[in-house]
């Protein structure tokens, strides 16, 4: 299976690509023969991939990556790189080639120290593969300093360095560095293809891969949480109760907090399942023996631990909220659309009848104004207002509309 075919609904983008890849293995190729390079190609050295949330461009960049890879014989017989079989794509693909480096956070941000990091790899020559890859999921997150530190090596990169940089728009990249990238804008992938990889891929029942599909409106990763957890289920189901429980003020505020507890157990539940098992192998690798202390002098160690595991804590938190907030957006969405005539899908249509009950008690202006309290609400978290009061200003105006 090519890499590309879980590029789903980016045919644009995949084809692009692929010329970039042939091209590089021409470059590559022509190198290793000591012959002179093509003329005009298509690939280039710095990539940045933007996209809506779900859109799938940290696939992209990652399949890209393995095309880069690709060793399958068929290239020397004009077949394009991307095979998906051969082991390049696969150790590409699956996250264990020496010379891909895949880089995602937890965390808040991405600091100066871990960038200079990526900066030194990326001046080294390819261990065994044909090209270093760095692949950068969330450079939406660097800091000033680190984006400053990364543009260097965007600006004078080695010689066979490709860095993939993805974040959701080009607003959120220094000017600097998006102006030294290869940008490529990725879309909002269709429902349907998205319940077709659900169902070819994942082996999900068709009505459930659709019906996931449908309510994360085209969202590939929260479609495969919503079609293969349960727990996923039960949360969506109690944010969407959440309009029929304000009409009164102690509504709102219970609502509101049982919205914060929600994201909290979340955060709880990613941290039973990491922080453990992260803390055992510091303490193994410092050398503390199972129910002993820590050797003397390592403590500084352990504390950088927990500080990170705190702040990924709080990352976890953040977007179990807004991903809360996004289904009670849809939510609204579809209220709109029903009060309009629109003949857009609804989201929710495991909610129709609340949704049509609701769409005929308000005037569209009501709904606008309550999905605008929704926005407000998010960027309020996003400037670090307190969770709790962000929410209870909004329940409050969801309320009153």
């Amino acid at each position: 299976m090519p890499v590309w075919d879980d590029v789903v609904g980016q045919e644009r983008v995949s084809a692009q690509l692929a010329a970039a890849a042939a091209d590089a293995d021409a470059l590559v190729t022509a190198a290793a023969q000591d012959t002179p390079p093509p003329g005009a190609s298509k690939m280039t050295h710095a990539w940045l991939f933007t996209g809506p949330p779900g859109s799938g461009r940290s696939t992209a960049a990652r399949a890209f990556a393995a095309a880069l890879q690709c060793v399958s014989p068929d290239r020397a017989l004009g077949g394009a790189p991307g095979c998906g079989f051969c082991d390049g794509c696969h150790t590409a693909l699956v996250g264990t080639h020496a010379d891909v480096e895949v880089v995602r956070t937890d965390l808040l941000s991405i600091g100066v120290k871990e960038t200079r990091e990526l900066v030194r790899r990326a001046q080294l020559s390819p261990a065994g593969g044909r090209w270093q890859v760095i692949v950068l999921e969330d450079a939406d997150r660097l800091t000033e300093g680190a984006g400053n530190v990364l543009l260097k090596a965007v600006e004078e990169p080695a010689p066979r360095t490709v860095w993939l940089l993805c974040a959701p728009s080009v607003e959120d990249v220094l000017p600097t560095i998006r102006s030294r990238c290869r940008h490529l804008s990725l879309r909002t992938p269709p429902v349907d293809a998205v319940a077709d990889v659900l169902v070819r891929r994942d082996g999900i029942a068709p009505e459930t891969a659709a019906a996931a599909a449908r309510a994360t409106q085209g969202h590939i990763g929260r479609a495969r949480r919503l079609a293969t957890d349960e727990r996923a289920r039960e949360r969506r189901a109690a944010v969407l109760r959440m309009p029929l429980r304000i009409e009164e003020v102690g509504g709102c505020l219970r609502a509101a907090q049982e919205l914060i507890d929600a994201a909290a157990e979340d955060a709880k539940q990613v941290a039973e399942e990491t922080d453990a098992r992260e803390t055992e192998e510091l303490r193994a690798a410092l050398g503390a023996v199972q129910g002993s202390r820590l050797p003397r002098g390592t403590a500084g160690a352990m504390k950088e631990l927990e500080d990170k595991q705190k702040r990924r804590r709080t990352r976890t938190q953040r977007d179990s909220l807004d991903l809360a907030l996004t289904d009670l957006t849809a939510f609204y969405r579809d209220i709109l659309a029903l009060q309009l005539g629109s003949r857009i899908a609804l989201a929710n249509t495991d909610q129709q009848d609340t949704l049509e009950r609701l769409a005929r008690s308000a005037a569209p202006e009501s709904t606008l104004r309550r999905i605008e309290a929704i926005a407000a609400c998010r960027d309020a978290l996003d400037r670090n207002v307190a969770p709790l009061l962000a929410v209870e200003a909004m329940a409050l105006t969801l309320r009153t509309g």
